[in-house]
């Protein structure tokens, strides 16, 4: 069977195609270096099959390229470097302005990232998640959640399309509540490395009892304001 084309893959595929042939390697030899078939890098390539994390890091590994450029086409500055304030906004994206599938799961879902055009202002930004659903590990029934996700960025920011795929990759992920929730917030804090971020994850009961999870990571600004979520404690008739 032929795999079909997945245009929201292409621009990474061709990155990676650039990037193998830049480090003068075949197809074969980095499937032999990922332990996966030539066919497979080949779907990479071009934009008909989904990669891990694991595999887009060993591949910037392999080809000695940002990890960023291969899955963004942006690049990561020193420490220490000026904001890139002059990067266009939308520089190598692949969700935004596209018709992209949703991901197989929350492992090959790919969170994009853009610059954040205040900096040097303390803000905060929300996401609420009204209709969260994932499966159980052990029944594979849906759960449903009620999320709310607030930081306050520093150089960068969440595009939201490909935080929507990412979140509704959960749909057939089976996981726990509290891994679920966790999960989401360490993943967009290694992604924007803000200043402070929160998530609050407001389960609907399962056997008569909700489950609400909360984490939070960084620092808040003094002078940031920081709204309650708004999501009341579950009481059913009491």
């Amino acid at each position: 069977m032929i795999a079909s084309l997945r245009p929201g893959l292409v621009p990474m595929g061709k990155r990676i195609q650039q990037a193998r042939r830049g480090a003068h390697l075949t197809q074969s030899q980095v499937g032999r270096a990922l332990g996966v078939s030539k066919q497979q890098v080949s779907h990479w390539e071009t934009g008909r099959s989904d990669l891990t994390r694991e595999h887009l890091l060993h591949l910037a590994k392999l080809f000695k390229v940002e990890m960023d450029w291969l899955a963004r086409g942006t690049l990561i500055e020193a420490p220490g470097a000026a904001p890139a304030a002059h990067l266009a906004p939308v520089d190598g994206l692949t969700a935004l302005g596209q018709k992209a599938p949703t991901p197989l799961s929350p492992a090959t879902a790919l969170i994009e990232r853009v610059a954040n055009p205040h900096p040097d202002t303390h803000y905060l930004a929300r996401f609420t998640v009204p209709e969260f659903t994932s499966l159980c590990p052990v029944t594979g029934q849906p759960d449903f959640a009620h999320l709310v996700i607030d930081y306050a960025p520093d150089r960068w920011l969440v595009e939201s399309k490909s935080l929507k795929l990412y979140l509704a990759s959960f749909r057939n992920h089976g996981a726990f509540h509290e891994d679920c929730t966790v999960a989401i917030g360490k993943r967009l804090a290694a992604l924007l490395e803000p200043h402070y971020l929160r998530i609050g994850g407001y389960w609907y009961p399962r056997g008569g009892m909700p489950i609400d999870v909360f984490w939070h990571t960084g620092t808040r600004p003094e002078t940031l304001w920081l709204p309650d979520q708004g999501v009341p404690p579950y009481r059913g008739r009491g």
